[in-house]
């Protein structure tokens, strides 16, 4: 593959993480910082400006740094994302899906909130 090729793809994966983190802004239920991290993440390896722009703004900044030097996760952030698969959860088995379904998901989710609450918080 070609240098301008291979940089046009982590460009576009940068692009399209920053637009749903950037939705997730305006929708409860879609999560703004991990979209962040991996616009970043992306822009890090073939658009330095956008890095650069997302690491020095006053609001992601702080998060998107942290969680590079050290893996952590807001306390804040780790109850709104338990609180948000609770919800799913509880809503995923209401809804008529199959089964397999209503116990893989939850499952999952609790998985990721165990990891997530042994994240460092500072």
């Amino acid at each position: 593959m070609s240098r301008h090729l291979i940089t046009l793809l982590w460009r576009t994966l940068a692009l399209l993480s920053l637009a749903l983190g950037l939705l997730g802004v305006f929708l409860p239920g879609l999560p703004t910082v991990p979209f962040l991290l991996v616009a970043a993440w992306a822009g890090s390896h073939g658009w330095e400006a956008l890095e650069q722009w997302l690491l020095q703004h006053p609001r992601w900044g702080p998060d998107i740094r942290r969680w590079r030097e050290r893996g952590a996760v807001p306390r804040r952030a780790k109850w709104a994302a338990s609180l948000m698969m609770a919800l799913s959860a509880a809503i995923m088995l209401v809804l008529a899906i199959p089964l397999w379904a209503k116990v893989s998901a939850p499952l999952l989710m609790a998985t990721v909130a165990v990891w997530l609450w042994r994240r460092p918080e500072h």
